[in-house]
């Protein structure tokens, strides 16, 4: 998921430089929310990853 907020920051700032503002704009607001996402994802998994420990032996 990161990957893709990653491809549509790179397509936003293609789009800017050659002026295309609108489609800028659509793929910042993309790219923001898919690492919105992808962070509040880590962050989930983080926790769970601590809640559940070291599996016993």
């Amino acid at each position: 998921m990161l990957g893709w907020a990653l491809t549509f920051l790179v397509i936003a700032l293609i789009a800017a430089v050659l002026g295309f503002t609108t489609i800028a704009g659509a793929a910042i607001g993309v790219a923001k929310i898919l690492f919105y996402v992808f962070l509040v994802l880590f962050l989930v998994s983080l926790v769970m990853h601590f809640v559940r420990g070291r599996p016993t032996l």
